[in-house]
Parts: structure tokens; C-alpha cells; sequence
């Protein structure tokens, strides 16, 4: 047996294995997590060790969503992140062009502008926010919040939009304005229907923020709980001793769910989206 072909079985036989290990100590937490959320607390206690339950129950589901309040929970939460995430396209779909295509003095330096909101770290902008936002009266409210999470989410998305942009050919464009088309109707029938991977995987990412973000919730929100997001009601849960590991279970189920199926629903587009551009971006 030659070098060669020894390796390339020792691959072949290694290959599945070294996957199969990464999906289960990847999946392995969230897999036990949900089978937790389904467990009575007095099973739990008498035999915790235990991988696979006895019997099921949706208990911890119906406290969660009724009794800790997380139906009110997420829907501030859905309202807030869809919310951020059109008014983020928005303003970002005709920055990220204006990057791209027009010409105009310090276009090249903008976008590292835009990104260099991210070199100050979150929690040095809360006390001036929280301080802006008090003397504005918009402490306490979901719309203070959608601020923040668009001024945190339109930097990022107009760099991501403007490395696609770039890639669409400027001849399809040129074909739109010679059949009358102006600027912005160019946008909306050429641009955009050739953008939908790089649209989806913005409005995802921007979606995956307002929904899981935490500091900016607990700032300018605690006072006021029937306007909490779904993170605020999951900190409650984990730091109150009187709620049975099975309810706070079922909370982080509750939390993560919805950004699992939004991010499967649209993997593929995802994936287009983020590596789309990266040679010419």
C-alpha cells in the first residue's frame, strides 16, 4: 500500500467520525435543553442524572408563556426586531448604492468610517444614550430601542450591501437607464431582485441583534415590564430562585426557537449573501 492510498482511507474513515463528534458536542447542549423544558421538576430532583425522561409534560411551557408573561414578552420582541429590521434596509439599500456607484470625494474612506462605530464597545455609549434618552422621554418605550438597534445595524449592513452592489454588473444598469429607468427605478426592478442573498442575510443579521440583544433592553426598559423583550424575561427567570430549572429551560427554548427556524429558513440565502462580493468587495 502506497503512502497515498493509506491516507486517503485514514481521511475516508476519519472524516465521518471527526463530523459526527462536532455535531454532537455542538448539538448535544440545545438537544438537552429541550428535553429538560419537557421534564417535571419533581422527576428532575429524584433522579437527575438522567439523560431521557419518563414522561413529558407541556407545564413549563404554559408557565412560561402565561404566568412569566412571555407571550407579552415576544411580541416586544417581534415588534421591536421587525421593526429594526425594514427601517435598517431602508436607510441602508440607498446608502450601500451610493457607495457603490456613485463618485463623490471620500468614498472610499466612508465605509471604514461606518465600521468604526464598532471599535467602542457597548457599554461605553449606554450612559450618554440613557442620559439622551431620558431628557427625549423615550426611556421606557420600544421605539427608544428601535433607535438604538438601527444605529447599531446600519453601519454593518451598508458595508455587506455595498461588497454585493458591487458585484452586480454596471452594464444591467446602463440597460435599465437607456429603457428610461431612473436611479431609483433602477434600484427597485434591476438592483434589488438581483440582491435578495444579500438582502436576506442583512435583514437576518439584523434581525438576530434586536431579537437577542440584552444591555440596551435592560437599560432602557427595566423600569417598565410590560415592555420588556423576550432577553429581559429570560434574565428574570435565571436569576430568580424560586423558578424550577425545567421553567428556565423552557424560557431559553422560547428565546432561541425563533432565530433557529428564521436562520434554517433562509440558510441558503444566508450563505450567498455573506460570501457574495468577498473577491471584489
Amino acid at each position: 500500500m502506497t503512502r497515498d492510498r493509506f491516507e486517503r482511507g485514514l481521511f475516508r474513515v476519519l472524516k465521518p467520525l471527526v463530523i459526527l463528534f462536532l455535531f454532537v458536542i455542538t448539538a448535544f447542549p440545545f438537544v438537552y435543553m429541550v428535553i429538560l423544558s419537557f421534564r417535571d421538576i419533581q422527576e428532575l430532583i429524584l433522579d437527575p442524572g438522567s439523560i431521557w425522561p419518563r414522561s413529558f409534560t407541556f407545564n413549563t411551557y404554559a408557565n412560561v408563556l402565561t404566568r412569566q408573561g412571555f407571550l407579552t414578552f415576544m411580541r416586544n420582541s417581534a415588534i421591536v426586531a421587525v421593526s429594526s429590521v425594514a427601517v435598517t434596509l431602508l436607510i441602508s439599500i440607498p446608502g450601500a448604492y451610493a457607495v457603490a456607484r456613485l463618485r463623490f470625494f471620500g468614498r472610499r474612506q466612508v465605509h471604514f468610517v461606518f465600521l468604526a462605530v464598532y471599535l467602542f464597545p457597548a457599554i461605553v455609549l449606554a450612559i450618554p444614550l440613557f442620559v439622551l434618552f431620558t431628557m427625549l422621554g423615550l426611556r421606557g418605550s420600544l421605539l427608544g430601542l428601535i433607535l438604538v438597534y438601527i444605529a447599531q445595524t446600519v453601519p454593518v449592513t451598508v458595508y455587506m450591501l455595498r461588497n454585493y452592489f458591487e458585484t452586480v454588473p454596471q452594464s444591467v444598469e446602463e440597460a435599465a437607464a437607456i429603457d428610461g429607468c431612473t436611479r431609483l427605478s433602477t434600484i427597485w426592478r434591476v438592483v434589488l431582485p438581483l440582491s435578495k442573498p444579500a438582502l436576506m442575510a442583512t435583514g437576518l443579521y439584523a434581525f438576530m441583534i434586536a431579537w437577542n440583544e440584552f444591555l440596551f433592553a435592560l437599560l432602557f426598559l427595566v423600569e417598565k415590564r410590560e415592555s420588556w423583550t423576550v432577553s429581559l424575561g429570560l434574565s428574570q427567570l435565571a436569576g430568580s430562585i424560586e423558578i424550577p430549572t425545567t421553567v428556565l429551560m423552557a424560557g431559553s427554548v422560547v428565546l432561541t426557537l425563533p432565530i433557529v427556524i428564521v436562520f434554517f429558513a433562509g440558510e441558503r440565502l444566508l450563505t450567498e449573501g455573506l460570501t457574495a462580493g468577498a473577491e471584489k468587495g
